[in-house]
């Protein structure tokens, strides 16, 4: 039975108190215990960083230099050093029993790779080679053929010659970065000198492999060309619900994709395009007779169907620039006039007081402020109508463009082009100065239509460009052809691929 106390339950009749699974010490308080109790603010260990200057502080400084003093006494003295035991030389018997034990790995333990010598073994005088020797080396760049050689342990003078051979069946420079080159060097009749280059061998372009081999006379270069098919490569499909996701998925490589958009999107908004359109898409494609496989640019981009009707867009190169053309040889480019130069408009088109005349006029163009100097390009692809000194313009240039659109260029510093000439659209025609009646270097830039100056930035436009006579004979011969390539084919086993746009 149990009964209440102040101090909790207690057990009637006895001595110790209990509580509920754990007893209660009530033994008399030991030294330590009296001692808290008569001094409750005494630290053994007092904190040196606070109360500095108290004096527990002191009394705790005086134990810790104390407690340093009995270190330093125990210590053996820093002038006596303590010695440890220098292992004895091994005999030949040790060595051979240590290579012959089991040991872990990070304690030396070599068991199984390698015996000790015994007295068996005969110390040789000169180390044997060996009489051949293959490896290969990759290619930095081609300019580095001769030095990659050296480095692989040809002489220099082999080095130099096989490069010359090299060099006459494809230009140095030609060769890719990462071309591996395979080398068999021979035996050597002393080891001052270098080996001898045997064999090299490597692929140097997509359709030849080159070998050097040694012959009675020298060294000697074989050409051995593979044979290389140039049949595009045709993919066809269901655009579904992603065009970019769907000719991925039926092999077209990522950037021919790319650029089949772009195309498209020239002709037919691509957000307009419905999933059951279907895409014909035709890239270069170069297959060689060992299985390696490059992809090229896209040649042909066509879409029929879902709502966007027929588009039939052809890859044409003329005089180094690429357009693509539709299957009735029509090209088109939209867009607005280029900015003719860098820098800010100072004057508007209009209205305006002359800043040197003093007076109210018409102003026929745009105030371009920029550094003199600075380079005019054409805003549009043109030809030179005028040339020369042109009154308050100073030195100035005027473009006739397609469509009976004209631009002029005036206060020019100096001019770059000559009457007649075709200039591009962003070729340079001149530099900004500050002839004729101008108050410091800028360019006066004037847009025409049918001869009558309108406000450059009021005008967008689309250029359509047509193919006539011979080249639109060969723009249709070469539309059949590709339309003639049958879908898919052997691709060949996997390669890099040249993906290009």
């Amino acid at each position: 039975m149990f009964l209440r106390s102040e101090h909790g339950p207690e057990q009637a009749g006895g001595a110790a108190a209990l509580s509920f699974g754990r007893g209660v010490d009530v033994r008399k308080p030991g030294m330590v215990e009296r001692f808290r109790e008569r001094y409750p603010d005494f630290e053994l260990i007092p904190d040196l960083g606070s109360r500095i200057g108290s004096p527990e502080w002191f009394r705790g400084a005086a134990t810790c230099a104390g407690l340093c003093a009995f270190v330093y006494l125990l210590s053996p003295g820093f002038e006596r050093p303590i010695f440890g035991g220098v292992p004895s030389a091994h005999a030949a018997s040790a060595d051979l029993m240590r290579a012959q034990s089991i040991a872990p790995l990070d304690k030396g333990g070599v068991t199984g790779t390698k015996l000790a010598a015994s007295r068996l073994v005969t110390p040789l005088t000169d180390t044997p080679e060996r009489p051949i020797i293959q490896h290969s080396v990759t290619l930095g760049s081609g300019s580095g053929l001769q030095a990659a050689l050296a480095r692989a342990g040809v002489g220099a003078s082999e080095a130099a010659r096989a490069a010359n051979l090299i060099g006459d069946a494809t230009a140095l420079g030609d060769l890719k970065s990462g071309t591996q080159l395979d080398l068999t060097l021979g035996r050597r009749v002393d080891k001052s000198a270098p080996r001898p280059l045997e064999k090299l061998a490597f692929r140097a372009r997509f359709d030849l492999s080159l070998e050097l081999i040694r012959t009675p006379t020298g060294l000697a270069l074989n050409e051995i060309p593979i044979a290389v098919d140039h049949t595009p490569l045709r993919i066809r499909g269901r655009v579904g619900e992603s065009l970019y996701r769907s000719a991925r998925a039926a092999g077209a490589p990522s950037r021919a994709v790319e650029a089949y958009i772009r195309s498209i999107a020239t002709r037919v908004p691509i957000g307009r395009v419905g999933s059951d359109a279907e895409f014909d898409i035709i890239v270069e494609q170069a297959r060689a007779a060992t299985g390696e496989v490059q992809l090229g640019n896209l040649l042909y981009a066509g879409l029929n169907g879902g709502g966007s009707g027929k588009v039939q867009l052809l890859r044409w190169e003329e005089g180094g620039k690429v357009s693509w053309y539709d299957g009735a040889g029509k090209g088109e480019r939209k867009g607005t006039m280029a900015m003719p130069a860098s820098g800010r408009i100072s004057s508007g088109f209009g209205l305006r007081r002359h800043p040197v005349l003093r007076f109210t006029r018409m102003h026929k163009g745009l105030d371009i402020a920029a550094p003199h100097g600075a380079p005019i390009r054409a805003a549009n692809d043109g030809v030179v109508a005028f040339a020369g000194r042109n009154g308050g313009y100073g030195n100035f240039v005027r473009l006739n463009h397609s469509g009976g659109m004209g631009t002029g260029y005036g206060h020019m510093s100096r001019i770059a082009v000559r009457g007649g000439q075709r200039v591009s659209r962003g070729q340079v025609i001149g530099y900004v100065g500050s002839t004729g009646i101008s108050t410091g270097p800028h360019l006066h830039y004037e847009l025409y239509r049918n001869g009558v100056a309108i406000n450059p930035r009021s005008v967008s436009f689309s250029v359509v460009q047509q193919l006539g006579g011979n080249d639109l004979r060969a723009f249709k011969s070469k539309l059949a052809q590709l339309l003639a390539v049958p879908v898919g084919g052997s691709r060949g086993k996997p390669a890099k691929t040249d993906d290009a746009e």
